[in-house]
C-alpha cells in the first residue's frame, strides 16, 4: 500500500474506534464517587445534608439545603458528572 493510500486508511481506523472509548459505561459507584466529591467541594453546597442515590445512571439527590440557589447548584454540579443520565432533585430549600 503506498503512503498516500495509507494515511487516510490509518485516519478512517481511528475515527471508527473512538466512538467505542466513548461509549464506555460508567460504573454507578463511580457516579456516586464523583458527585459526592463535586457536592463536597463546592462552596455553595458543602456541608449541606444531601443524600445521594445512583441507579442506571440516574442520579437523586434528596435533603435540605439552606436556598434556592443551593439546591439548583448541586443539580448542576450532578450533571457536569461524566456517565449522569438524568438528575432528580427531590432537595428541599428549609433552614438547616
Amino acid at each position: 500500500m503506498s503512503r498516500r493510500h495509507f494515511i487516510p486508511v490509518l485516519l478512517l481506523a481511528a475515527l471508527s474506534v473512538r466512538p467505542l472509548a466513548s461509549e464506555q459505561k460508567v460504573s454507578d459507584d463511580e457516579i456516586y464517587d464523583k458527585v459526592r466529591l463535586r457536592l463536597a467541594s463546592d462552596r455553595d453546597v458543602r456541608g449541606m445534608a444531601i443524600e445521594v442515590d445512583v441507579k442506571d445512571g440516574v442520579v437523586r439527590l434528596r435533603g435540605r439545603v439552606d436556598k434556592e440557589k443551593a439546591r439548583r447548584r448541586a443539580e448542576k454540579l450532578a450533571k457536569k458528572v461524566k456517565g449522569v443520565v438524568q438528575v432528580i432533585n427531590e432537595l428541599r430549600v428549609a433552614p438547616l
